[in-house]
């Protein structure tokens, strides 16, 4: 009960934080816009780390055939999607506000549509094979080449291409990094460690839930 009131209070200093701090970033036009920051960063940080656990819970799969594994890998996947769809609406109110419009086809905006993309097709590979070994072997490799394209969409493809998106490489905002001054740090770290936190409370229980069906099977 204690880590949830902390999570409650992580929460809540966040959302103040967000409002009582000058914006993360200045010489800007719109820098208020830029408070968004604090929700869309840990969300996109959140996604990449669920699709890497994925992934490692796949490479565990391969190596014991045990088939909770593959359920924990793809329970990892899921989450990560969500996360994933909150970070792009996120992005796209920042890009309404920043940009002029909900979507410029920017590198980061196209990367994210593909690692979407890349992980829809996982759970429709998921929903097209009825046998549970042979689902959970495709679905192992293709977690693992998975990961691997999405760690290029959104790390390598965004940084060596001309964008709008801030530090990106040519445009309007080459260059232009959020300012990770003090006050900055104080709401994002504990963003962070937030919405890790929850991702981890979502995951545990939804793993729990699946023991408690297999031991009732």
């Amino acid at each position: 009960m204690l880590w949830k009131i902390s999570l409650l209070l992580l929460f809540v200093w966040v959302i103040i934080g967000t409002w009582i701090f000058e914006p993360p970033m200045s010489g800007v036009q719109t820098p208020e816009v830029y408070r968004i920051f604090y929700f869309h960063w840990p969300s996109a940080l959140v996604t990449f780390l669920a699709y890497a656990f994925a992934m490692y819970q796949a490479i565990r799969y391969l190596n014991s055939k045990d088939l909770e594994y593959d359920y924990k890998s793809a329970t990892a996947a899921m989450l990560g999607t969500i996360f994933c769809v909150m970070a792009t609406i996120s992005g796209s109110v920042f890009a309404k506000f920043a940009w002029g419009s909900f979507w410029n086809w920017d590198p980061r905006e196209t990367s994210i549509t593909i690692v979407l993309l890349i992980y829809l097709a996982y759970f429709s590979l998921r929903a097209a094979v009825n046998d549970p070994v042979k689902k959970a072997n495709l679905s192992a490799v293709y977690a693992i080449l998975g990961f691997i394209a999405a760690t290029f969409a959104i790390f390598i493809w965004p940084r060596i291409t001309p964008g709008l998106h801030p530090g990106s490489p040519g445009g309007a905002s080459s260059g232009k990094f959020i300012t990770m001054s003090a006050t900055t740090l104080a709401v994002i770290i504990p963003a962070l460690a937030a919405f890790i936190i929850l991702y981890g409370w979502i995951y545990s229980l939804t793993v729990r839930v699946y023991r408690l069906q297999k031991e009732e099977e």
